[in-house]
């Protein structure tokens, strides 16, 4: 009997894992430093029943590995039990409402004030329990206390300065279609002021400096009818629409928001962005950029923003396709020279023939250094671990990397420092995770 064969996005390491478990005491090759005390845990879609129309509307699955004294204690995988998971519901109900709880919550993990949050962009952030044998079991939908009330950015970014958690949200039929948010070190919901855009755009991250907020209205816009289908991601490319960085003075989130224009482009992910001298107007952006949404590769880009000029001046920084970018989470807004990217073979993605790597960014110099991980080894994001307390200093980069030979994953171990070196260590997995988006090295607080 002929069998149709799964989409792409549900077929090889797209295909979601059917079960929860926990595994103690995991095999390591090499060593694993015994500063890294915590969870690494990443998020990514998992649909319950194996069955999704697009890769982005898995319900969220968090895979988590826990790091005690140089060992590997245990892995612990668990669906992220949304009200779409639990009970079928729906983004708009049938009498057009809005349902912020229905969300999938698969594609971050984030802390905030003491509480962990598995974030997808079109609800409201679903609150993870971390005490001991719960570790990410659900707790529910959290909504800052009744304050926030639009949906919430998976990319909310932490001021390693003061503290505070910046986010936004969009969407919806009807303006306001962006909203910026902000809550104070101990978690209280502080500012929400909505911000006039023409239409409703698909914006999934932004980005924060010492002086400024900078969102990205971009022309990939949302499409209605296919909304309704149901049937694909409801946004289409309209180059039409234009493009253009808005930026907001942080000590007056209720100020002015100053629009510079920039040639029609998409971006999923910036790395990271700071101001190019106190007081001076002028910022520098780094983002992964695609010149035609779902039809091109992303390479790296920097924005030299002018806020008193009115003007961008836009960069490519070399023809390497990338995704995923990161830097030491405590450089968020300021100066960071490092940043790295994950490098994916696409067409041979998961079948054993492809070969990927992580390439790390000197960002004054404009030097790279890359980390192969061999054929049919294939890295997620990598996120930063910090070995001291110096922002900027030595630490390690650690990613999933699936392993098409043995069809499992490994939690793999890198100097930040030597990208080059072979790993660290190589924590060997239970099982493969599948292909996902992002996570985050939660250490002990």
């Amino acid at each position: 009997m002929m069998t149709t064969p799964p989409p792409p996005h549900l077929a090889r390491n797209y295909a979601p894992v059917m079960d929860e478990m926990t595994v103690q005491d995991l095999d390591v090759t090499g060593s694993i430093p015994p500063e890294l005390s915590g969870w690494y845990v990443r998020n990514g879609p998992n649909p319950q029943d194996a069955r999704s129309a697009h890769w982005f509307f898995g319900d969220g699955m968090v895979h988590g590995v826990r790091l005690d004294s140089g060992r590997a204690t245990s892995y612990r995988n668990r669906w992220v039990r949304t009200t779409k998971f639990t009970d079928g519901r729906t983004s708009y109900g049938e009498n057009g409402e809005e349902d912020l709880t229905a969300g999938s919550a698969n594609t971050h993990v984030v802390r905030h004030a003491g509480r962990t949050f598995a974030l997808v962009e079109s609800s409201l952030p679903y609150e993870l329990d971390c005490r001991p044998g719960r570790e990410f079991d659900t707790v529910g939908p959290y909504d800052f206390g009744g304050r926030l009330d639009t949906a919430m950015t998976a990319h909310p970014k932490t001021c390693p300065v003061t503290g505070e958690l910046h986010f936004f949200g969009y969407g919806g039929f009807k303006p306001p279609f962006l909203t910026y948010h902000r809550a104070d070190a101990s978690g209280a919901l502080t500012v929400s002021r909505p911000i006039d855009v023409p239409a409703h755009t698909m914006m999934h991250d932004f980005h924060l400096t010492t002086n400024y907020v900078v969102f990205m209205d971009l022309p990939v816009v949302f499409d209605r009818e296919t909304a309704m289908r149901g049937d694909d991601l409801p946004y289409k490319w309209h180059p039409g629409y234009g493009a253009r960085l808005g930026v907001l003075r942080r000590n007056d989130p209720y100020g002015a928001v100053h629009w510079l224009p920039v040639e029609p482009c998409y971006v999923f992910h910036a790395m990271n962005a700071f101001d190019e001298g106190p007081g001076s107007g002028r910022i520098v952006m780094y983002v992964s950029r695609y010149p035609v949404y779902r039809e091109t590769s992303a390479t790296m880009w920097r924005w030299e923003i002018d806020v008193d000029a009115g003007k961008v001046v836009e960069v490519q920084l070399d023809d390497t396709p990338c995704e995923f970018p990161r830097v030491d989470d405590r450089l968020a807004g300021q100066d960071s020279r490092f940043g790295h990217v994950t490098v994916t073979d696409t067409p041979n993605l998961g079948t054993g023939l492809d070969r990927s790597y992580l390439v790390r960014y000197d960002l004054h110099t404009g030097d790279t250094t890359r980390h192969e991980f061999g054929a049919g080894r294939v890295p997620n994001e990598a996120a930063f671990a910090a070995s001291d307390g110096t922002p900027g200093g030595p630490g390690w980069l650690l990613s999933y990397v699936y392993d098409a030979s043995t069809d499992k994953s490994d939690l793999v171990i890198l100097d930040a420092q030597n990208v080059v070196a072979p790993p660290v260590a190589t924590i060997h997995l239970p099982r493969r995770v599948p292909f996902g988006f992002h996570g985050n090295w939660l250490p002990d607080e």
